[in-house]
């Protein structure tokens, strides 16, 4: 039987114990080393923080935009309280002779506290405002749409249906200072349909405008229409007009009116077989009415009227969509009549015919046809009322 082998557990001469613990201690140095050298470098993640800043951009612009309006409006108020109270100081048991020193000695006194915004020109301006806009209610109204220099620019309008429309349209419109002076210098409330009405009927329209914010027909359409700033020489063709026009289509819609949106040029349409071209096509949300618009170079012709007529019949017929207002038509011509403008009951046809200037003449020359067009068309409008 061959001899028993007898082996002892060693590995080169290492005891298990101990190479168990060796193992161990090398584990947990590679774990602590791999651990470092993750702890050790930065965590980058991917995250786009541009719409996040955009937002917050927008809120802040957003919340200085209602400070400067909540602002406004209080320093409106303010300065329409402070030009009562002189008013009232200053008119009562008959002390106006004193008005003057005492208008200084305030001013003198407010700007040692308060800075030069009280000098005593805008004092002045503010017992003016005070004055010209007697009612509280309608100024408290006002001042959340009109700044300051906006009540500045209507405070030298004498005629109050006048102001009231200007202010009531900068209002419901938007218009900022520049533009507001800029309709009252091309004397847009003259060149409205609603100017020629009777005074009665003006107020009227101002009050719907102030209580619903309604513009009507007779508010948005004009008579002249200026187009100085299509820079046309003297001599021009239909096409040349239209081009340009198309150019500056945002001073034209500003010119055309309240509300007013393009649509197409040349628009065809067809009856018969035959096509036909409207040479503007607009919509206007307001009056929530589609408006042909056709440009004519020489004087107005009564053949004009059946064409337009025949436009507006296939307008309603085919584009005019359920719950808007029948189509409307707008000629634009050199010159017209107004006996045959009356004798053919535009009106009633939805037709409106305008002169249009493509040369802004003298400022008096264009107030005194103005007015003189105001007067003709009032006093026509009395002879068929005292008719019926």
């Amino acid at each position: 039987m061959p001899a028993c082998r007898h082996y002892s557990l060693v590995l080169y001469n290492y005891p298990i114990n101990t190479l168990a613990i060796d193992l161990d201690t090398q584990f947990r140095n590679k774990k602590a080393s791999l651990y470092g050298q993750f702890m050790t470098k930065p965590i980058t993640r991917t995250f786009d923080h541009k719409p996040l800043l955009e937002d917050i951009q927008q809120l802040i612009i957003t919340s200085r935009q209602k400070v400067a309006l909540a602002v406004n409006a209080e320093l409106t108020m303010l300065y329409w309280k402070i030009g009562h109270r002189i008013n009232v100081e200053i008119l009562k048991d008959s002390r106006a002779e004193y008005g003057q020193g005492i208008i200084e000695n305030l001013s003198k006194n407010l700007i040692s506290e308060y800075g030069r915004s009280f000098e005593e020109k805008n004092l002045r301006r503010m017992i003016q405002f005070a004055d010209t806009f007697s009612d509280e209610k309608i100024v408290a109204a006002l001042r959340r749409e009109l700044s300051w220099t906006h009540f500045r620019s209507l405070i030298p309008i004498k005629d109050p249906l006048k102001r009231d429309f200007y202010a009531e349209m900068c209002r419901v419109e938007r218009w900022s200072t520049r533009t507001l002076e800029k309709q009252i210098q091309s004397m847009l409330f003259e060149r409205t349909a609603l100017s020629k009405k009777p005074e009665e009927l003006i107020r009227h329209e101002i009050e719907i405008i102030r209580d619903s914010d309604k513009v009507s027909t007779d508010l948005i359409l004009k008579d002249p229409y200026i187009l100085d700033f299509l820079d046309m020489k003297d001599r021009y063709l239909e096409k040349d007009l239209e081009d340009a026009i198309l150019r500056e289509i945002e001073h034209f819609l500003l010119e055309l009116g309240s509300g007013f949106s393009f649509i197409a040029r040349q628009k065809r349409i067809q009856i018969d077989s035959r096509d036909y071209y409207i040479d503007l096509l607009f919509y206007n949300r307001r009056l929530r009415r589609i408006c042909a618009l056709d440009l004519k170079l020489g004087e107005f012709d009564a053949a004009y009227k059946g064409q337009m007529e025949l436009y507006l019949r296939w307008l309603a017929k085919y584009e005019q969509e359920p719950g808007e207002n029948p189509p409307l038509g707008i000629i634009l011509c050199t010159g017209k009549t107004h006996e045959q403008i009356e004798l053919l009951e535009l009106d009633k046809s939805g037709i409106h015919v305008a002169e249009y200037i493509t040369t802004l003449p003298p400022k008096e020359e264009l107030e005194k046809k103005l007015h003189q067009s105001i007067e003709t068309a009032r006093q026509r409008f009395l002879n068929t009322a005292n008719d019926e």
